[in-house]
C-alpha cells in the first residue's frame, strides 16, 4: 500500500471522505470490513487516505443502499464494468431480482396496512373501553409460545 502525504491532492482522511460522500465514518469502516471499499493509501501516521475514486465508490454505495439494495447486490454492481455488454445483462438481472424483493415487501406492507386499518376501525373512542387495546391484548395472548429451551445442567458447587 503506497504511503501518502496528507496534503496530496485527492488524499482525504476518513472524516473528509465522510463529508464528501455523505457516508458516515462508521459506515465507511463497515464497508471496508465488508470489502466493498479498499482504500489504497496510508499516510506516514498509518491513517487511511481515500482517493477521489474512493469518494465516488462511497457515493455509489450510498445510492444503492438508498435504493434498499443488499450488500450482496451492491457488491455485484460494484464488480461490473459499464463498458462490457455482458455486464449490462448482469446488472439487469440484479435489478430484476431486487425488484422482486421490493414487490414482495410491498405486498407485505399492503397486508400490514389492511390489518392496521381493521384494528383501527374497531374503536371510535366513544365506548367505555378501548377496543383497539382490547384486541391487541387478545392477539398477544393468542400468539404461539416460543419453544422451551432446555435448562442448563446445574453445576455442582465444591465447598
Amino acid at each position: 500500500m503506497p504511503s501518502l502525504h496528507p496534503k496530496t491532492p485527492g488524499a482525504y482522511q476518513i472524516g473528509e471522505a465522510a463529508a464528501l460522500s455523505g457516508v458516515s465514518s462508521a459506515n465507511i469502516r463497515f464497508y471496508e470490513k465488508e470489502k466493498l471499499l479498499s482504500p489504497q493509501g496510508r499516510g506516514d501516521n498509518s491513517y487511511r487516505f481515500y482517493s477521489n475514486g474512493d469518494i465516488h465508490q462511497l457515493r455509489f454505495i450510498r445510492l444503492c443502499r438508498a435504493l434498499d439494495m443488499s450488500l450482496d447486490e451492491v457488491r455485484t454492481l460494484l464488480g461490473l464494468d459499464l463498458n462490457i455488454k455482458a455486464d449490462c445483462a448482469t446488472a439487469r438481472v440484479a435489478l430484476d431480482g431486487h425488484l422482486g424483493h421490493v414487490r414482495a415487501r410491498l405486498k407485505e406492507l399492503r397486508a400490514l396496512e389492511k390489518d392496521l386499518k381493521a384494528l383501527r376501525d374497531r374503536c371510535d373512542g366513544t365506548d367505555t373501553h378501548c377496543h383497539i387495546i382490547e384486541a391487541l391484548h387478545e392477539q398477544a395472548d393468542s400468539l404461539p409460545l416460543p419453544p422451551v429451551q432446555p435448562a442448563a445442567p446445574a453445576r455442582k458447587r465444591h465447598v
